[in-house]
């Protein structure tokens, strides 16, 4: 038993430190990135983000060979950069970006719900590539609108809140009452328990941020409260979704992570796939809903 166990620990732990060193990497990277860059840099600094995902989900499309992935990743910057362009003369056209990004996650639900039923309408290669754009584009667009808004960097901040406080609502309830499965399918792990309890951990948050917002930015009215509300639990649920569909397309394609750049984290689409989804949505429903945090 012992001659078993103690390789074990080094291993462990040496996972761990690497972990944490990545975090401890990358974390004011993203600071500096998302809250502290000017609109233009920023813009940049999401499409590059974007770009390395694109490189990883070539291969979570079934593109193995470098040249392939490097020119899908070309492709979707080249996309950015067009949208960029188009936004730039037409900036009223952003909602219908952001509504075909929200709309791609109600298709998504579908394809969730079906799997592995299916996967032969979304099989191809270049289809699946294609789905690598309708979730990377909206979420640069998404992006660009709260960075665009007064408060940006609230909201940027609250998105986030929104899905980490999904994922720790969820762990917990998972680990007390997680008996039924969200979705065995496609990731086993996800339970029923642990949906309602990131959506109750998200509705709390919804309802400090109107205490809060109504303290130290605006008066926050029974209408506006509403909007919030509604707002941060659709977002909660598309996060949950965007990890889902994430998990989904590499088991399907038969792979653990989306690659190895984030080492100890897996790739980086591993760790902002609850955000390209949140993102988009969180977007589209202050346009739709004409919500804003004002100067």
């Amino acid at each position: 038993m012992t001659s078993y166990s103690n390789p074990v620990k080094p291993v462990a732990q040496s996972s761990t430190r690497t972990r944490v060193i990545t975090a401890l990497v990358l974390a004011p990277v993203m600071i500096v990135g998302i809250f502290i860059l000017p609109l233009k840099p920023f813009a940049f600094f999401i499409a590059f983000i974007a770009t390395v995902g694109a490189w990883e989900w070539a291969n979570i499309a079934g593109y193995q060979k470098n040249w392939s992935r490097l020119l899908y990743a070309f492709i979707v910057f080249a996309c950015l950069y067009i949208s960029a362009r188009i936004l730039r003369v037409h900036p009223e056209w952003k909602i219908w970006f952001l509504a075909a990004g929200t709309l791609w996650w109600i298709v998504a639900f579908a394809m969730v719900k079906h799997y592995p039923g299916g996967t032969g309408v979304w099989n191809a290669r270049v289809v699946r590539a294609f789905l690598g754009i309708c979730v990377l584009i909206p979420m640069w667009v998404g992006f660009m609108h709260l960075k665009e808004e007064p408060h940006s960097s609230v909201l940027i901040i609250y998105v986030m809140l929104v899905v980490w406080g999904a994922d720790t609502g969820a762990y917990f309830a998972g680990r007390r009452w997680g008996n039924s499965k969200l979705a065995p399918k496609v990731s086993p792990g996800k339970s029923w328990a642990g949906f309602w309890g990131g959506l109750a951990t998200t509705l709390l948050l919804a309802l400090l941020a109107c205490v809060a917002f109504d303290h130290w930015i605006e008066r926050i009215d029974l209408l506006e409260a509403v909007k919030i509300i509604i707002i941060t639990l659709l977002t909660m649920v598309i996060s949950v979704l965007g990890d889902l569909v994430e998990s989904m397309m590499k088991r399907h394609r038969g792979i653990k992570d989306s690659s190895s750049l984030l080492p100890g984290h897996g790739g980086v689409l591993d760790r902002i796939d609850s955000m390209a989804a949140a993102v988009p949505v969180f977007a589209f429903m202050m346009l739709l809903l004409e919500w804003r945090l004002v100067a």
